[in-house]
């Protein structure tokens, strides 16, 4: 017997429609044309009918997590932010343990948001007054020693030598001393985690690592994926000039990217299991760690 294909979120495709369908049915949805837009770690449906995007969060996810990123978007939308608004339906809702969130679906371009369109919103969120909800602290390095725990895709040694980064960039991470206010930060700007919208300007979206933090790591997110992704420097320079500051002439710069580019192949490695397609891509990462290859060319996964 022919085992169903794994589907975002580490369920099986089959599965992962049956929460579909139920989920849609409870807010009055049709899910019959549904499409699968994007996953890798949660599933992104397209509800083209409908004009609704469903987002089927991972298995293990936290319900309260996902209650309070639905509360934290309800509060942008009425504050005026630009964030792509949620469909008016009651939710998160529950099926199998899995919660379901619905958003308003934004027609996109072939083309992604451009970096310097995320500048405007990232400001605006960094020196945002906050909602009074609980939002955790950002710890890239907790997140590191969570995916080294987990992975099972690279060998031991390669393991040991991850841990080890790890360990030196927790003990420069030490000495570095912040430029800016902390305060609410995206966690993963990028230029996949904003839309464009009808009047060509840009809204912030994926809401799931918001948290308190340095707006240092928003910037040199967005500073990483612009060089290890081909959008070069000048993309880049667009978006630090409309920032009104460029991480890269900040003394921390070189710890903090480093300790950015750990989280996202440790990460990657993870998920390996859900994706093995994209064990090819996380070798190359490695092997570029290991030769200090900072301009290497990487892949989107």
């Amino acid at each position: 017997m022919t085992e169903a294909a794994p589907a975002p979120g580490g369920y099986d495709e089959s599965e992962m429609y049956q929460v579909l369908e139920r989920g849609c049915a409870a807010v009055g949805l049709d899910s019959r044309d549904a499409r699968l837009l994007r996953g890798h770690t949660n599933a992104v449906v397209l509800l083209k009918r409908e004009q609704v995007v469903v987002k089927i969060a991972r298995r293990g996810s936290r319900i309260d997590d996902v209650a309070r990123t639905v509360a934290f978007v309800r509060w942008l939308m009425d504050a005026g932010f630009p964030t792509v608004p949620l469909h008016p339906v009651d939710q998160p809702v529950v099926v199998d343990g899995h919660a379901v969130t619905f958003w308003l679906y934004l027609p996109q371009p072939e083309r992604p948001v451009e970096a310097a369109q995320l500048a405007k919103p990232l400001y605006a969120l960094h020196t945002l007054h906050s909602p009074r909800l609980a939002f955790p602290g950002h710890d890239n390095i907790r997140a590191i020693r969570r995916s080294l725990s987990a992975i099972t895709s690279l060998t031991a040694d390669t393991v040991q030598f991850l841990s080890k980064e790890a360990d030196r960039l927790e003990g420069e991470l030490e000495d570095v001393e912040f430029a800016l206010a902390e305060g609410l930060i995206q966690g993963d700007p990028q230029h996949r985690n904003a839309l464009h919208t009808a009047d060509g300007g840009a809204v912030l979206c994926d809401w799931d690592t918001i948290a308190r933090g340095q707006p240092e790591w928003d910037l040199v997110t967005v500073e990483v994926h612009c060089r290890r992704f081909g959008f070069g420097r000048a993309h880049y320079q667009a978006f630090a000039d409309t920032y009104g500051w460029d991480v890269t002439c900040w003394p921390g710069y070189r710890t903090v990217a480093a300790i950015r580019e750990l989280r996202m192949i440790t990460t990657n490695a993870r998920k390996v299991h859900h994706a093995p397609a994209s064990l090819a891509e996380v070798q190359k990462r490695v092997e570029g760690l290991r030769k200090r290859d900072g301009l290497l060319q990487w892949s989107i996964l």
